[in-house]
């Protein structure tokens, strides 16, 4: 079947939706508002599509932005199913990947951007050096320099122009440190994740012929998740698409706006979509979530909403459970009564189309030394996890192991997309197509001598690391970061805490991986499972203890994301002497209607 029959035949399911087909329809400025469940990906993917067979001609392309590497693998998917191959006309990734290798790492001596010729991406030992360095510098004491780290990246996100008085004047100590901390980065030949976006807003403010060089690349801009991509995205959209020229394409949701921490200003998007020259769409259907769930989630958001659950849509069911003592004795009595209970009631639930969800990744090792007393598989995704979620060669490694385990026979994942994101991972290094041709080889020939679940998984990482991937670290300045992660796995895994893991038990670690998935609540945005138990709501761990006015709101969204993960069966446990306002809330609505 053709690309195009794909996405057509793929189009006509958005007819019955009006808020999705004017979206799909929509030629100038397009944002659209869709609430949990409202089948948004699914209308980015088509429409993606549709501007790429039919508004865009070759060569021209696509640059779609997303808040995380995860968000991008989602869409790179979805695209491929409608037969279209990510990396040739289109480019997904984050805000700070846009930046780095569209903006940053192509334009950095033109623009004048201040960069040593050949700088790379600090490492996370290369940045605490700097910020220790820097700390000594301007401010001094007792205290530890890391301990700073997090209200310097606030500040640096929060005040974009350094030549404002606002800079300056709101915390001159912060903005001394902040100074400070990128001269040593620069001294070192080096930037990191926050000047990515930073130095890209900087360029394209000073530079309008960058700008047009942007435009004849990407005519059209596409943005997931805008409510919580920070005001440096911001000011790349409002440069590139309503001075420049790029068509604007987002798609976001204020109520679930839950990384304020980050620098995320949900008001932003509002701001947008209130443009006269910017067409706005509402999403109101709830395809993911029972009817009972979709009514109770405005008591959970605390805000009356217009979402509807989708025609046909089953019940669903919500829970509650006050539970005695701590949360060990939680934790055990989940996996000893309660998940015995669901499955009984639901003998076709299989352990993947479970989630258990938390406010801090700390409450999850609780429930993970609980799941393996009882012998349940699980897969965390949070901050605990075996290795961090969101680094893009970690996910390729796990692809490359499932195939080494068997999808070198099924298909599943195919080789052809492993190389093809071996490919996107190592652009840097890969400029031509005799270069491209000889990683697919050493690739190949690496996979194919190392097909057996049983190797220990040191000696395959070891392995596949000296054969494919220092090479090409080595010469991509975007991924040193990357090195250092899969250079402290491997050393896990052969002498460390994974010591004697086995290449099968990685692969069966992936997304794809029938387990019960344990996550933080921050975590779980984006997903969605038949089951859903949100574990600890207790007062004081959402909300948080002596949260302000902004942090009681943001928590509010926090606990409405974790209760529209559910499609089937929604779950609250929680200490029977602290219930969390938030439950108490909703039980005593439900109660009352």
């Amino acid at each position: 079947m053709s690309e195009s029959s794909l996405y057509l035949r793929a189009a006509q399911e958005l007819r019955g939706n009006p808020g999705q087909w004017d979206a799909y329809e929509s030629q100038g400025h397009c944002v659209v508002l869709a609430g949990p469940g409202s089948g948004k990906t699914k209308t980015l993917t088509i429409k993606l599509a549709r501007l790429l067979t039919e508004d865009i001609e070759a060569p021209r392309g696509v640059a779609c932005i997303t808040y995380n590497n995860e968000c991008a693998r989602e869409l790179e998917n979805r695209l491929e199913a409608l037969g279209i191959e990510p990396g040739k006309r289109i480019y997904i990734g984050t805000v700070h990947s846009f930046s780095l290798t569209q903006i940053v790492l192509p334009y950095a001596k033109l623009a004048g951007m201040g960069l040593p010729d050949e700088f790379c991406v600090a490492t996370r030992t290369e940045r605490s050096r700097a910020l220790e360095r820097a700390f000594n510098r301007t401010i001094g004491g007792p205290d530890n320099p890391q301990g700073w780290d997090f209200r310097m990246g606030n500040y640096r996100r929060s005040i974009l122009n350094r030549n404002s008085e606002e800079w300056r004047s709101s915390d001159p100590a912060l903005a001394r440190l902040t100074e400070a901390f990128e001269e040593e980065l620069r001294a070192m030949g080096r930037i990191d994740f926050d000047d990515m976006p930073l130095l890209a807003v900087r360029a394209l403010r000073e530079h309008e012929w960058l700008q047009r060089a942007i435009l004849a690349k990407y005519p059209v801009l596409v943005v997931d998740e805008y409510q919580d991509l920070g005001r440096a995205l911001h000011r790349i959209v409002m440069g590139l698409c309503f001075s420049a020229g790029m068509r604007l394409f987002a798609v976001g949701d204020a109520d679930q706006s839950i990384y304020g921490f980050t620098g995320a200003h949900p008001e932003l998007l509002q701001q947008l979509s209130e443009r006269d020259d910017v067409e706005r769409v509402h999403l109101r259907l709830n395809y993911r979530c029972g009817s009972r769930i979709v009514t109770a989630s405005s008591y959970a958001l605390g805000e009356d909403r217009d979402y509807e659950a989708a025609e046909g849509a089953e019940e669903g069911t919500i829970y509650f459970h006050p539970r005695p003592g701590g949360y060990e004795q939680h934790a055990a009595y989940l996996f000893a009564t309660l998940l015995p209970e669901i499955q009984a009631r639901l003998p076709d639930l299989h352990p993947g189309d479970i989630a258990i969800l938390y406010p801090a990744a700390w409450i999850g090792n609780a429930v993970a030394d609980a799941a393996q007393n009882h012998g349940i598989p699980t897969i965390r995704t949070d901050g605990n996890s075996l290795y961090p979620r969101s680094s893009r060669l970690m996910r390729w490694l796990e692809q490359c192991a499932q195939w080494c385990c068997g999808g070198w026979q099924t298909g599943t994942p195919r080789f052809n997309r492993i190389a093809n994101e071996g490919k996107r991972l190592f652009a840097e290094g890969l400029q031509s197509d005799d270069e491209y041709l000889a990683f697919q080889r050493q690739l190949l020939t690496t996979l194919w001598s190392r097909r057996d679940a049983t190797l220990a998984l040191g000696d395959w990482l070891n392995d596949l690391n000296n054969a494919v991937i220092e090479p090409l670290i080595t010469v991509c300045r975007s991924m040193q970061d990357e090195g250092e992660t899969i250079a402290s796995f491997i050393e896990r895994a052969s002498a460390g805490d994974c010591q004697g893991m086995k290449l099968g038990d990685f692969a069966g670690q992936g997304e794809g991986s029938d387990r019960i998935k344990l996550s933080t609540l921050h975590s779980s945005k984006g997903r969605e499972f038949k089951v859903v138990i949100m574990f600890a709501m207790d007062e004081g761990r959402i909300p948080r203890p002596n949260s302000g006015p902004r942090e009681l709101v943001e928590s509010r969204r926090l606990f409405y994301v974790g209760f529209t993960r559910a499609k089937d069966e929604l779950h609250m446990m929680y200490s029977a002497h602290r219930p969390s306002r938030f439950v108490a809330e909703v039980q005593a609505r439900l109660d009352a209607a």
